[in-house]
C-alpha cells in the first residue's frame, strides 16, 4: 500500500506556543499512524504573503491591466509561477489530508496564511467554475482547520458577544476549502488556551492526539450540493425552485449559508450532519 501523506500548514511566529504544541502533536501522531508528514511553517519559511505580479515569471498577458487571478492561471498553465508557490502547490497536490493550524486573528487566519491561500490555490490548479464545490479539483482530499481563540467558547455562541462561531467559520470552510473541493473535516476548536492552567492545555491536546488517532474515520461535513443549484450565469447559480420548494416546510436553511430567511442548521460549520438532501 502507498503511503499516505499529510500536510500541516502552519503560522505562529513562536515555538514556544499552543499552536506549536498542537502541530507537534499532529506531526508526531499522523506519522505514527505510517503517514509521510509534511510542513510548510509560514513564518520560518518568511512565506511573501501579498500576491502581486512577482508570481509571474516571463511577460504579463495584459501589462496595462493586471488582474491576478487571470495572470496567475495562465502561468501555472505555462509552468511560469515563483517557485515558491510551485513547491506549496506540489505539497497540497501529494497530500491526501492538509491541517491549517494557526491563532484565529480577526475572526480569520493570519495574515501569512490568507497569503498561502491567495497565491497557492491558483485558479486552474485549485478550481474553476466548472470544478468548485463538490464537483472541485481537490475532491478527493480532505482538510481542516486547526486553532486558537483568544476568547472563551460562551463569547461564540448563537448568544454571545462574539456572534455564532459557526458564522465566523463558514468563508474559511465553505469559501476556501470546500469552494476548492476538499472534504472538510470539523474544525478543532481550542477555546482560550491562554486563560487556562497548565493541566487544561494538557487535557486539550491529550483531547487533540486522541483524534487524529481517528481522523481518517470521520465523517466531513456536509454543504449543499451543487446539483441543488442551477450551474449557468442565466440561472444565476441559484437554488433551482424545486429545491427551494422542497424546503419550505422545513425548520432550519440548507447550511450555514444558504439560510432560505429560516434559522441557520445548529452546528452546521462545527459538527458533522447528515446529507441536507435526506
Amino acid at each position: 500500500m502507498a503511503q499516505k501523506t499529510a500536510l500541516i500548514v502552519y503560522a505562529h511566529q513562536s515555538p514556544a506556543s499552543f499552536n506549536a504544541a498542537a502541530r507537534d502533536v499532529a506531526m508526531q501522531e499522523l506519522a505514527a499512524q505510517g503517514y509521510r508528514v509534511l510542513l510548510s511553517d509560514l513564518y520560518a519559511m518568511d512565506f511573501r504573503a501579498s500576491a502581486t505580479q512577482d508570481d509571474i515569471i516571463g511577460d504579463l498577458k495584459t501589462p496595462g491591466h493586471f488582474q491576478y487571478g487571470d495572470e496567475t492561471m495562465s502561468a501555472w498553465k505555462e509552468g511560469r509561477l515563483c517557485a515558491d508557490i510551485v513547491a506549496e502547490q506540489r505539497k497540497v497536490e501529494e497530500a491526501e489530508l492538509v491541517i491549517f493550524q494557526f491563532p484565529l486573528y480577526w475572526f480569520s487566519v493570519p495574515a501569512i496564511m490568507k497569503g498561502w491561500m491567495d497565491r497557492v490555490l491558483t485558479q486552474g490548479f485549485a478550481f474553476s467554475l466548472t470544478n468548485m464545490y463538490d464537483n472541485g479539483v481537490f475532491k478527493d482530499k480532505k482538510a481542516m482547520l486547526s486553532f486558537t481563540t483568544g476568547a472563551i467558547q460562551s463569547m461564540f455562541k448563537p448568544d454571545g458577544i462574539n456572534g455564532d462561531i459557526n458564522v465566523t467559520l463558514w468563508p474559511l470552510q465553505n469559501g476556501v476549502l470546500h469552494f476548492c473541493g476538499f472534504q472538510v473535516l470539523a474544525p478543532q476548536i481550542f477555546w482560550g488556551p491562554a486563560h487556562c492552567p497548565p493541566a487544561v492545555r494538557a487535557a486539550m491536546l491529550d483531547g487533540w492526539r486522541a483524534r487524529v488517532k481517528g481522523l481518517s474515520e470521520e465523517r466531513p461535513l456536509t454543504f449543499a450540493p451543487c446539483d441543488l443549484f442551477d450551474l449557468s450565469f442565466r440561472g444565476g447559480f441559484r437554488l433551482w425552485p424545486r429545491a427551494r420548494e422542497e424546503r419550505e416546510s422545513q425548520g432550519f436553511g440548507i447550511t450555514t449559508g444558504h439560510h432560505l430567511g429560516k434559522p441557520l442548521p445548529p452546528d452546521n460549520q462545527t459538527r458533522a450532519h447528515p446529507d441536507p438532501r435526506s
